[in-house]
Formats: C-alpha cells, structure tokens, sequence
C-alpha cells in the first residue's frame, strides 16, 4: 500500500540540513528539523509499547510547548487519532469527551493528574501519562527510554488522523473525524495558495489544541520547512519583540486589536513580514481598515471550520477585502443554497453548502447526525448563512446555528443555558453573541428569574466558573421579565442581540 500518513508528507518538506531550526522558543530555546524528527520517533516508539494499536485514540489536554507539537507527531507516525481538548474545559466536559472518544491513552498537565486518573478509570482508559509546559512528566521520561528511529506507520488517506470535538445543535460536543487526506490536501493547497517561499519564518502564538494553531499554522510551517517562533500564548510585548523575525503571521482578530492599541505599532514593527492572516472569527472591517492604515498592509481574512479546516481565502496577490471571506480555495466547491435547497444566484444570502477533499467524512460514532448533515450529492451543510457577490468573493452574514464564536472558539448557547436554568431562582435563560471589538462575539445570558428570587449577574457568572471552560461563562448577564417568542413558541434570540447589542461588553 503505498503510505498516505501525513507525517511523510510533512516531511518531504523538511529542510536538507538536519541541524535547520524548526523551532525556537520564547527563551531562545532552538529545536532543529533532526530533533523534531527524533523525539517524535521516541514518542511514537512508547505509544507502540504501551500497546496501541493503528486507529487507537489518544486524548491530550496539555499546555502549548515544543513537547506537545512532538506528541501531535508522534501520534501521526505510529497511526493513531490525536484527540487534542482545549486546556480550559473542566470536569464534566473531560468525563464526556473521554467516554465518548474512548481513548487508549491520556496525555495530561501535571496539575491535572489525579483528576484525570479518577476520569479515565471511569472511562477505562489504560493510560494516563503527564506533560508539563516545560516539557517534564511521565511522558517525556518514559519516551528517553525508547528508540528515536521509528518507521512511520502505514495509513491510507482514509484513515483518521484526528478527532476535534466542536458544538452540536442539542449541546451535546461532536467529535470531528478528520482524515490523513483532509489534512494532506489542505496543507498542500494552504502552502500554495499563501505563497509560502525558501526562508519564511512563522511567528506562532496560537493555541494547538485548535484547527488553526495546529493544522492551519504547523502544517504549513513544516511542510515549508520553515523556522516557527513558538510562544505559549500571545502576549504583545513578546509578539511586538519577535515580529521584526517573522515573515508570516496568523492570527486571530483579538490578536490584531491588541496590536493596534500599541501606540508604537506600525510599519517598522515587522519590516520583514510579508502576510498577516486572520481567522477564527469575524474580523471587523474597521480594524481591517485602521490596520492597513498603520502597518500598509492589508490582512488576509480567510474561512474554515473544525469539520473542514480552510475553505476560502482572499487572494495573496488582489485585492483583500474586508468584511469577506474571500474566494473558494482550489478543489473547494462553495455553494448558496436556499430553505428548500435549491441553488441561489450571486447576491442572494442563503446557506453555505461545501464540498472537497478536505471536508471530513462525519461525526465520531454519530451516523445519524452525520447523515443530516450532508446533501443527497456530497455538500456539507455548515450552518452558516452567506452569499457570493458579484465578484466572486464568499461574503458571511450570520450563522442558521445559534453557535457563538468568541475568540476562535466555539459555544452552543444551549449548552450554557442548561446550566443556568439548573440555579437556583432562574426560570429559563437564553445565551446569545453580541458583538465584541476583541473576541468578535461576547457570550452573554438573558435570565427570566422567578418570582421573589434575588439574582444577580455576579451570581450567575459566579455560578458558572469553575463548572464550564471561562471562554463559554457570560460576560454580562441581563435580566428580563420574559423571553420574546414567536407563534411557534421558539426564543426570539435575534430580538435579544437587538436589544442587548448597545450593551455589549
């Protein structure tokens, strides 16, 4: 069979020269291409060991560090599913994602050890090994001890690289299955497409348990064998000392609001850069504009989801404009289909149907739903309402889904709201977005409470910190004394954001 793994195709690009830098930290730390290759190949070596099998999953909620981007490789190379959860989520959310994926294996922070442990147990999971931000515990020890050679297991582009879990329409996370070909073709089309070139150089602040930091950016970076200045997490001051390094920068738009409010930024902060990219959420075409004014470039805004990691970008050499998305990328078919799922011409707003080699194949052990989500001839239905103008650029309006993203990442209001019907004195809730400078979308509850009950926003935020990940608690909380619903008895939730939006944090 001829091997398909991700893994050798990022490898190709590696540079010749095995001591090139493939990452440096904030500290200076470099970790050459030959170490990234071997501490993935003793990783890998102890997965074998520990007795996992090709398609075993393997969960990881660990903070961003060299260490985890080996994990993530390791993964790929002794063929099984990486499941990276988000570093936020808390006890509930990590009992149903462990019973849910059932894992084989559990890579953790330190800190989260026993909490893990007493999970996995629950879930039967065999292992639960630990990986520090500094790149201690279990996991790398055990890993010394086994061989840095280890031939990449064989995969078909079928079979399952990852599964990224996302919101669902009833609350319920799904877990999107993508595959080694997915990733292969996005990676592929991405490093064209953005013209990646011979000395690129990525400044890499996003999180890695996300599409964005860990497809969009490190696939792209590798396959380029490029240098990635790799930062745990975005902080100005540091972004702002590294960028005259950098030739590229993703980022989300929060990210580039917090550039802006630097008096001192502007066209010498990054002399050598050449593509700022934003994503994960809407990026106002007012810091479009304002940051195009102080730098004298223009971001390039693109659009992906979980499910299909990018979709469409606007053009590395064109016009960028903002409050689009840009045109399909190459082999990405988008349409605009109606209520009835008829086809709609160029400038009717409608629902965003996609289809490519990079859209997953469904939902981890959801048939059904996954069933729902597909036309009769191949389409995904994202759930997102759009239109393309006339000349050809994807321009997104709203969402059909109630989801919410605030800063990249994904909550279902009813998730969120079956918590705060659960408090004490609330009769019913509804969470909407509202539009947020930063995040693009602010989470916010409207709560109906009962009567004689004295309830205040700090007990509801209260309430909901430390039971859910801090990125899905309210930012505000309104009280009303009822919800507006139509005939059919649904929330209005589009009076909501009409009422509250003057409100917004």
């Amino acid at each position: 069979m001829n091997n398909q793994n991700l893994y050798l195709m990022l490898k190709a690009g590696f540079p010749a020269a095995p001591d090139a830098p493939a990452l440096e930290t904030a500290e200076g730390r470099r970790y050459p291409y030959a170490e990234l290759d071997a501490a993935s190949g003793r990783i890998a070596s102890l997965i074998v060991r520990l007795g996992l099998k090709p398609g075993d999953r393997v969960a990881v909620q660990v903070e961003k560090s060299p260490e985890a981007l080996f994990l993530y490789l390791a993964c790929l190379r002794a063929g099984v599913v990486f499941v990276p959860l988000n570093t936020a989520y808390q006890r509930s959310e990590l009992a149903y994602f462990l019973g849910d994926a059932q894992p084989s294996l559990v890579v953790c922070r330190p800190q989260g050890e026993a909490l893990l442990k007493e999970l996995a147990a629950d879930a039967g999971v065999a292992h639960v090994l630990t990986l520090g931000e500094a790149g201690e515990g279990s996991l790398p020890e055990q890993a010394a001890t086994c061989a840095a050679s280890f031939e990449t297991v064989a995969r078909s582009g079928d079979d399952l690289a990852a599964i990224l879990y996302t919101s669902g329409t009833t609350g319920r996370s799904k877990g999107a299955m993508l595959t080694h070909a997915n990733l292969a073709s996005n990676a592929r089309t991405l490093h064209s497409y953005w013209g990646f070139r011979p000395g690129d150089v990525l400044l890499h602040t996003l999180p890695i348990f996300h599409a964005h930091g860990l497809f969009v950016a490190c696939h792209c970076a590798l396959l380029n064998g490029s240098l990635m200045l790799w930062l745990p997490r975005f902080d100005v001051d540091t972004a702002l000392r590294l960028l005259p390094r950098a030739t590229v920068f993703m980022g989300v738009p929060t990210f580039y609001t917090r550039l802006l409010e630097q008096p001192g930024f502007g066209r010498d902060s990054g002399p050598n850069m050449r593509l700022y990219i934003s994503g994960s959420a809407p990026l106002l075409a007012e810091t479009h504009k304002e940051f195009e004014a102080r730098t004298g470039q223009a971001i390039l805004e693109r659009y992906g989801m979980t499910e299909t990691v990018m979709l469409t970008s606007n053009p590395l050499e064109g016009a960028r404009r903002a409050g689009t998305v840009g045109y399909p990328l190459p082999g990405v078919e988008v349409r605009i289909a109606g209520n009835e799922g008829q086809a709609l011409p160029q400038g009717e707003i409608g629902h965003v149907q996609v289809r490519g080699p990079n859209v997953f194949p469904g939902y981890w052990r959801m048939p059904e739903k996954t069933r729902e989500e597909f036309t009769a001839d191949g389409f995904f239905r994202t759930g997102d309402l759009g239109m393309i103008d006339a000349q050809g650029y994807v321009v997104l309006v709203g969402r059909s889904k109630d989801l919410i993203i605030t800063g990249g990442y994904n909550v279902y209001p009813k998730e969120i709201e079956s918590y705060i019907d659960e408090m004490a004195g609330v009769k019913e809730s509804a969470v909407i977005g509202l539009p947020h400078k930063d995040f693009g979308e602010a989470v916010a509850a409207v709560v109906v409470a009962e009567a004689g009950a004295a309830l205040s926003e700090a007990d509801v935020i209260g309430s909901l910190k430390g039971a859910v990940a801090n990125f899905k608690v309210p930012k505000r909380v309104f009280f009303v004394d009822d919800l507006p619903r139509n005939t059919m008895g649904k929330v209005q939730k589009n009076l909501l954001r009409d009422r509250f939006a003057a409100e917004a944090p």
